[in-house]
């Protein structure tokens, strides 16, 4: 199994779909689909369109990733 190389970028929340997945925007431009972390479920911190958030991606899997941190 290869190791994964994870990428770090923040961006603002533009939509929030069904299943703790939204749609956010990043800095850079990109648009990506994010899912929740487990400790952000666990813990119920809630995300509303329109927060700041840093979401975590793999190289491989571009277009998705996983809001890690909301500020």
């Amino acid at each position: 199994m290869a190791s994964q190389t994870l990428i770090r970028k923040e961006g603002i929340v533009q939509e929030a779909l069904p299943a703790t997945t939204f749609r956010v925007l990043l800095d850079d431009g990109h648009e990506v689909l994010a899912h929740l972390a487990g400790k952000l479920r666990f813990n119920r911190i809630r995300i509303l369109p329109g927060d700041r958030v840093i979401v975590e991606m793999t190289t491989e899997d571009s277009p998705r990733g996983r809001i890690v941190y909301r500020k």
